[in-house]
């Protein structure tokens, strides 16, 4: 589409200043060199030595090895923008990529936050205010009130009593699997009430909670959207990302099995109406819980998804030059029309961590073989001699496989997860082979609790 003199003005800019680590500040850095971007890297001490700082730009130490006095600077990294001459801030995920008051920050400071307004990501960010802007948009939710719990105890049995055994408690500012707390009955449900509150009160700063039926047996799908800021926006197919552990995914795969297209086309059509609703700009993840049939929206994610790659594999589509664009103020390039997700892909996150305990493990990587081929792709940025900091999360890199069919990429994963070599540290990599062989996982016929009940059978065998 043509340019129109609105995109030639704001969101212009020539270099990115990447405020993340690891493998997605690689993965950023990749994505800006194919637009003709230059790039700022930053690092904290512990980082000095990242591989993508040397093909950086600029590569700045903005602090010590605590995230918090590096990663979560917002002053600091606004400095670097500012001596580098930075146009624009892409904050990754993770530390301050869905934090409304740094991409506040980024705009008064005339700079582009890659990412959705500051406006958007604390309405999304606020699971009250999204479960209402979602409902108000069609997209359909949990069952439960779109209002935060009174204080008074009457009225809170009355709410679990419309909603009916078991509900689940959740902080209206949480996220990543923090602040809730399932009731199975009313007898427990006043301390799991003071609980949650103050468990909410010291994480997020707010001791707002909201309440849901708890479904038994849902599986995570995922809806990934793109928006500019001109109107449009498309639904890019959909995630199953039900293999977690402790509410951390593990493992994610597109499409999601067993949902016929039909059923899954409404949700994501309700999915852009609800943008759209909210004048969102940039990538987002809707998240969903499904079961019977039947899907409800539990939360946005306003940023870049771990996951993304296997929706890229999937749709052909680069999600982070999108974003990048979007940022840049370009009309999306794409119609819905457009969007044909073909294939099948798989995702297994590597973490340094000890595959039986998942204790984390820092250390030097020894040695270091990654698999190749058609239908494989490798995100990190480790390398032999790397040193894995105990600092950060212990995500060291995806692995990501793309076949005709679910059967053959599962078959493709096993034969790259076996030809994947980390030596000097440990890692999950026998754990996901083992995943991998599992008869349930391979019929798809798992849940978001099936990883957990899994690896209890294993620890009870050995």
């Amino acid at each position: 589409m043509p340019e129109t003199s609105e995109q030639s003005a704001a969101g212009r800019f020539d270099t990115v200043l990447i405020a993340n680590r690891g493998e997605i500040a690689a993965r950023i850095q990749r994505a800006c060199r194919e637009l003709g971007l230059e790039t700022v890297a930053i690092c904290s001490e512990a980082d000095r030595e990242a591989p993508y700082g040397k093909t950086a730009d600029s590569f700045l130490c903005i602090g010590p090895s605590s995230a918090a006095k590096s990663y979560l600077n917002q002053d600091a990294i606004l400095l670097a923008a500012r001596l580098t001459g930075a146009g624009a801030i892409h904050p990754g995920y993770g530390f301050l990529s869905e934090n409304a008051a740094f991409a506040d920050a980024v705009e008064k400071a005339g700079l582009t936050f890659i990412g959705p307004t500051s406006s958007s990501i604390a309405t999304m960010g606020d699971k009250i205010a999204a479960k209402r802007a979602m409902m108000a948009a069609g997209v359909p939710c949990v069952p439960g009130p779109d209002s935060a719990l009174p204080d008074d105890p009457a009225s809170i049995e009355r709410i679990a009593l419309e909603i009916g055994y078991p509900v689940i408690i959740k902080a209206a500012g949480g996220g990543g699997g923090r602040g809730m707390r399932v009731v199975p009955k009313a007898d427990q449900l006043h301390e799991a009430i003071a609980l949650t509150r103050e468990e909410a009160r010291k994480a997020f700063g707010s001791p707002s909670l909201y309440m849901e039926k708890f479904l038994q047996h849902p599986r995570h799908i995922e809806i990934q959207v793109i928006c500019d800021a001109h109107g449009n926006a498309v639904w890019l197919g959909h995630r199953d990302c039900s293999m977690q552990r402790r509410h951390q995914k593990v493992v994610e795969e597109a499409p999601a099995p067993g949902i016929a297209p039909h059923i899954i086309r409404p949700v994501g059509m309700a999915c852009v109406q609800a943008c759209l609703q909210i004048g969102y700009r940039g990538v987002g993840t809707f998240e969903f819980l499904y079961e019977d049939g039947a899907f409800y929206f539990i939360e946005m994610n306003t940023r870049l998804q771990v996951e993304h790659p296997v929706t890229e594999m999937t749709s052909g589509i680069d999600i982070v030059q999108a974003q990048i664009k979007a940022a840049q103020g370009h009309v999306l390039e794409i119609v819905q029309g457009d969007v044909t997700c073909e294939g099948h892909a798989f995702e297994c996150r590597i973490n340094a961590e000890d595959p039986d305990s998942f204790l984390p493990s820092a250390g030097v990587i020894t040695h270091l073989a990654l698999p190749a081929g058609p239908g494989i792709r490798v995100d990190t940025h480790i390398h032999p001699g790397y040193k894995v900091s105990p600092y950060y999360d212990s995500l060291i890199a995806k692995l990501i496989v793309h076949a005709p069919t679910r059967a053959h990429a599962m078959a493709r994963m096993c034969e790259a997860l076996a030809g994947t070599e980390i030596e000097g540290i440990a890692t999950n990599i026998p754990f996901l082979r083992a995943l991998f062989e599992d008869h349930a996982f391979a019929r798809g016929e798992t849940d978001i609790h099936y990883l957990e009940q899994w690896l209890k059978l294993r620890r009870a065998a050995a």
